[in-house]
């Protein structure tokens, strides 16, 4: 009796082990994004609906672990981790955090480059930034497989600044790229690169007034803490490339690439519809609480004259002025 219950008990066993493997993901890929933020903004929003396409597109096996609340921490170190092939295999950028590997590429986010939400959105859906593209690929082995943004940005600051005397010499945070710093030179501000995860307390401190940024940005670190004011310059309508680490993407089999890249279209295009419309939303959430108070920015039209030969100097100094027109033409 003893026997007999031991061979019932190997072959379910068996039976359980065989039925297991069978069920089991071969060769089943995991790929790892990281966000700065958490599950309530729209690039992590974007990042896991990039997933679900895939997941959709592939048939394959494949799971998206994508970590929040800058665990992997900010976007520089993102840049780095998908240039070296390590820690991360996708995530969601800004451009100018690119510039050092590929120095053409935050012509894409260049304040003052958009007219408008219908603007931005026919050159993003277009093949106009492939120059661009193929330079982030071949510098820094960086892939783009969608465009997400679609948040306007404005000036933050401590103080209200809402005129060109209230902007002149206002110490600002931008991000790294030298044409952010050359573009809010022009119109009078005092901008300095600082680390994003550093400038709450460099505000807090007076080492700087204020930044630029969306209005989920804001809402999502709190800035509006120590820089409840907000003035409506408009000045930059974002690109936010979905982007792959080329050494992780070339790993993959040709149908997960291909499964990548239109999900990636499909996810660009889900992320630009959804921030555009809750920035809005967002803005008048923090000035409803009393988080924030919203200003305009009077004449406005001069600064899009003022920015224009820093626009056309830098284009010029990458190759790019062909590429500035067709924008601009668009």
């Amino acid at each position: 009796m003893m026997k007999f219950n031991v061979k019932k008990i190997m072959k379910a066993t068996l039976v359980g082990a065989t039925f297991a493997a069978l069920i089991a993901p071969v060769n089943a890929v995991t790929l790892r994004g990281a966000s700065m933020f958490d599950d309530n903004h729209t690039f992590t929003k974007t990042m896991v609906k990039f997933g679900d396409l895939v997941n959709q597109y592939y048939k394959g096996d494949v799971d998206f672990d994508l970590r929040l609340n800058g665990e992997f921490g900010v976007e520089k170190d993102y840049v780095t981790f998908l240039n070296q092939g390590v820690a991360i295999d996708y995530t969601i950028l800004a451009p100018s955090n690119m510039a050092r590997f590929a120095p053409s590429i935050p012509l894409m986010d260049m304040p003052f480059l958009f007219r408008d939400l219908d603007h931005w959105n026919a050159v993003l859906s277009s093949n106009i930034l492939a120059p661009l593209e193929k330079e982030l690929s071949d510098k820094a082995d960086i892939v783009i497989v969608g465009y997400a943004g679609g948040g306007t940005r404005n000036l933050i600051s401590s103080k209200k600044v809402s005129n060109f005397e209230e902007l002149s010499g206002h110490k600002m945070r931008v991000m790294g790229a030298p044409i952010q710093a050359q573009i809010f030179n022009a119109i009078g501000a005092a901008p300095s690169a600082i680390a994003y995860n550093e400038v709450y307390n460099a505000i807090q401190t007076g080492v700087v007034s204020g930044l630029e940024n969306e209005a989920a940005s804001i809402q999502n670190l709190k800035f509006y803490e120590v820089a409840p004011h907000v003035t409506k310059t408009a000045h930059t309508i974002t690109v936010r490339p979905i982007v792959f680490s080329g050494k992780s993407f070339r790993k993959l089999p040709a149908d997960l690439q291909a499964a990548i890249k239109k999900a990636g279209k499909e996810a660009g295009a889900y992320g630009r519809e959804l921030e555009s419309r809750e920035d809005a939303i967002k803005l008048k959430q923090m000035a409803d609480a009393g988080q924030i108070k919203v200003s305009e920015f009077a004449n406005r039209e001069k600064l899009l004259v003022m920015v224009k030969p820093v626009q056309d100097k830098f284009a010029a100094s990458i190759g790019a002025t062909e590429l500035l027109e067709a924008i601009r033409s668009k």
